[in-house]
């Protein structure tokens, strides 16, 4: 089953001139903006991906240790081995992770072999100010489209062509900012990638700066897109083949990819279709008001596991969900009342199913078995006691 890694690897010898840049080349570019690259490139330095390759290597001799982010690594070396991509430069790394702004956004430009440059902005990490702005994004603007549009500005200051591309939120920046450059900037982008990326606020789809890049844009997502399908509305989109289930197929190592091009589907599944709907309609009936309580809610009772990452919360469940029982049970009565009607209405509806994959099983809990808390905990703490009275030497 041929996916991006069987790519790079079949196009390994194969130069730009040979084989011009398509839509799988910048799938990788974009997987690439992923890796860790400070003290290597956030000093405004520049290196080729063959250097960057040595850099994590150094740095990362393991490799690193998330799942989706092993694939990736394991992407980065291959590219960085080819003939086709290990000679792109690449410069302008940024990194900003503001929790008070609660805002996560990085970016990097590929300088191509014809001069033209590609802007890849990254997708959401682990950390809570990325998953937080995610969120904030369905009822407001938020820092990373702001800092996105201003990226591609200074791109913009010099020559030659602009392609811009993103992977999840990466792509979501990618149209926006596109779409709220100025009609200078504008003119030098010539491709706009996003790869199961979240879509636009109906403002900026009505937009004349949407308008005019619409043309340019080339939108994919898999055939079970949830991630691609949330929060926002999405602009007209091709449909590649996952070897994933649901969820899953928001990793873009599992695109499958034939003949040097995505392997196409005429349509999305049945029941995503369904799904889809259903979270539209969900949001659709929230309010704004309802949107920015359920955020803040959400993020509060995470907060409490950890304040700065969602790791805790899939390394250790039985503890993140103690937490976020004792958690929510601290809340004032109006706000509880208030999440158990949203998330209620969410899980009785045709997209509970994805609901009960996106959230954490401790916040499904709190809606779908409302018993007391003390329960729980109570269970908990009595099963503790029985195992430290077996573990006890006998006198």
């Amino acid at each position: 089953m041929p996916n991006l890694l069987h790519y790079v690897s079949e196009q390994a010898t194969e130069s730009f001139s040979s084989r011009p840049f398509n839509a799988p080349d910048s799938l990788a570019l974009t997987q690439i903006v992923y890796m860790p690259l400070e003290n290597l490139l956030d000093e405004g330095g520049t290196a080729t991906l063959a250097e960057v390759w040595t850099f994590l290597q150094h740095e990362y001799p393991n490799g690193l240790s998330d799942p989706f982010q092993r694939k990736r690594f394991d992407l980065t070396g291959a590219c960085a081995q080819s003939l086709r991509f290990s000679g792109l430069t690449v410069s302008d790394y940024v990194n900003h992770i503001d929790p008070v702004e609660e805002t996560q956004f990085c970016a990097c430009t590929f300088i191509l072999p014809d001069g033209a440059r590609y802007i890849a902005f990254r997708g959401t990490d682990l950390t809570i100010a990325g998953w937080k702005e995610d969120l904030n994004m369905s009822y407001k603007s938020v820092p990373a489209q702001a800092e996105a549009t201003a990226y591609v500005e200074r791109a913009a200051m010099e020559d030659g062509e602009l392609l811009l591309g993103g992977h999840s939120k990466g792509g979501h920046l990618a149209l926006y900012a596109a779409a709220h450059a100025t009609e200078t900037a504008q003119a030098r982008i010539t491709a706009i990638y996003s790869f199961d990326g979240p879509g636009m606020d109906e403002a900026t789809l009505a937009s004349e700066g949407y308008k005019c890049i619409s043309p340019r844009v080339e939108s994919y997502i898999p055939q079970s897109s949830v991630v691609g399908m949330l929060l926002c509305y999405h602009p007209s989109y091709c449909v590649v083949k996952s070897t994933a289930l649901g969820l899953f197929q928001h990793d873009a190592l599992t695109w499958q990819i034939k003949g040097g091009e995505f392997e196409k589907l005429d349509g999305l599944d049945l029941g995503t279709r369904m799904t889809d709907d259903a979270l539209r309609q969900w949001i659709d009936r929230l309010t704004i008001d309802d949107r920015q309580l359920l955020t803040e809610t959400v993020f509060r009772l995470i907060s409490v596991v950890d304040s700065e990452t969602l790791d805790p919360l899939v390394q250790d469940i039985t503890g993140s969900s103690i937490k976020l029982f004792s958690a929510f049970r601290k809340l004032e009565p109006e706000t509880r009342t208030e999440m158990r009607r949203m998330l209620g209405d969410l899980f009785s509806s045709g997209a509970s199913e994805a609901a009960r994959t996106l959230l954490p099983s401790a916040i499904r809990r709190l809606v779908e078995s409302p018993a007391p808390v003390t329960d729980l905990v109570e269970k908990v703490k009595s099963k503790q006691e029985e195992l430290l009275g077996k573990l006890r030497p006998e006198r």
